[in-house]
């Protein structure tokens, strides 16, 4: 999920001014005559997102006038460290937005409610079972738990310049007809001409990406035996890390100069011409929608398909603090915010893919405008990520497979040093976090 910078300083006041007093939103229990009072934490950013955020929370509170909920802004930059303190103070929020690899630390810290005897029939079976999948962790006690409602996801997607698609001549592929990797490949080499690359593959921050996209060959990078986790990169996890090795320097079908970029970064130049795929997650249709200019045709891809379609997912997540002095309630609130057309709403807002069945059949985000059908559509492929149960993975990611994989990339090193790297360097980073 994104991590948008959102005014951080001002989140870190607002969070210490609405939930400093201790108790989250009910440090004290309701006076007789009074509503229970409820501090919700949301982490949106976004233009349309604040406002459809803002929006159910007001529709909420009109309606349930015992039950008051309060809107605490909060920021991606800075949350787990905020709640870390007001978890220890014993003032975190009631109901906290967040994202699933977070929760689990958490969890295992007593932090979080879980959630197992609280859910509604009614919202359990609206989420398939892949998206309680994510948000499922152990309580550090051994016991499984949920300890979040999953509301929003995002797929790896592709971005297309129409144009130059259909100058090519190549299959354009729909939801259920998806290019296999070799289509893709060959599609890129076909608009590989006159200056113009078929595919730009930003790779500043490569991990992500490369792990969920490694799904599609059964890639998962780590495995568990015994109750001891540690990494694996064999056939199945080197497919994907090959195959755009190859567009790079192989074929010479992708873009160097994307190469060190960002997600966003290479926008400019594909307006431009310079490159006509983007793989990228379903949300930077927003960006490309409002800022490219007029004009520019540009057209949304489905996932590609290995041996499979699947991609890793993580979740947005909506949890309830174990302190909180109003559960039910809180419970209540989420159930009414996380209903079948409030996910549509909060969907739209961030541009990704709801967890809702029902949300995910709302004509809003079923339209062809802007590839949302094509990214709704995407949800049905997602499962959980391996790596969301890896304890030690953001050292692991940030020290080790971060460095490696832009070595690789860069043709600094070979698939096989890679391998070994990824695996040696990665084990000793997780045995500590498992004696």
């Amino acid at each position: 999920m994104r991590m948008k910078s959102a005014l951080a300083a001002a989140a870190i006041v607002a969070l210490a001014a609405a939930c400093g007093s201790g108790g989250g939103g009910g440090d004290e229990a309701a006076k007789p005559g009074e509503p229970v009072k409820l501090n919700f934490l949301s982490l949106a950013w976004q233009k349309e997102s604040l406002a459809a955020n803002k929006q159910l929370v007001e529709e909420w509170n009109k309606a349930n006038p015992g039950i008051q909920v309060t809107y605490v802004q909060g920021s991606w930059d800075n949350v787990n460290d905020q709640l870390v303190t007001q978890f220890a103070g014993g003032s975190a929020p009631d109901v906290i937005h967040n994202d699933s690899p977070a929760l689990a630390g958490f969890a295992a810290d007593g932090y979080l409610l879980d959630l197992s005897d609280k859910l509604p029939a009614d919202l359990k079976a609206d989420i398939p079972q892949p998206a309680w999948d994510t948000v499922t962790f152990d309580d550090g006690k051994g016991k499984q738990g949920v300890y979040g409602v999953p509301f929003l996801q995002e797929s790896q997607v592709i971005i297309a310049n129409k144009k130059l698609l259909d100058a090519a001549g190549v299959r354009v592929p729909a939801p259920g007809q998806p290019w296999t990797w070799d289509e893709f490949s060959e599609a890129a080499k076909k608009m590989t001409k006159d200056g113009t690359f078929g595919v730009a593959w930003p790779m500043k921050s490569p991990v992500n990406k490369t792990l969920n996209l490694a799904l599609n060959f059964g890639g998962t990078f780590f495995q568990t035996a015994e109750g001891k986790t540690t990494v694996k990169v064999g056939p199945e996890e080197k497919e994907v890390l090959q195959r755009i090795h190859d567009q790079l320097h192989k074929d010479k079908s992708a873009d160097p100069a994307a190469l060190g970029q960002g997600t966003a970064d290479p926008l400019p130049a594909f307006y431009k011409g310079k490159f006509a795929m983007l793989p990228a997650g379903v949300y930077l249709r927003q960006q490309v929608a409002e800022q490219a200019p007029d004009g520019f045709e540009w057209v949304t891809l489905p996932p590609l398909k290995g041996t499979t379609t699947q991609q890793g997912a993580v979740s947005q997540t909506l949890s309830i603090a174990q302190d909180s002095k109003h559960p039910d309630e809180a419970m209540k609130f989420i159930s009414f915010f996380l209903n079948g057309p409030n996910q549509a709403k909060l969907a739209k807002g961030d541009w990704l893919l709801p967890t809702s069945v029902k949300a995910a059949a709302d004509p809003s985000i079923t339209t062809k405008e802007d590839g949302w059908d094509v990214a709704t559509a995407s949800a049905k492929d997602l499962v959980v990520a391996p790596f969301l149960k890896v304890n030690g993975f953001d050292e692991w990611k940030s020290k080790v497979a971060t460095p490696v994989l832009q070595e690789y990339y860069a043709n600094k090193i070979t698939i096989d040093e890679a391998a070994k790297r990824l695996v040696e360097d990665g084990n000793q980073v997780l045995e500590r976090y498992q004696r």
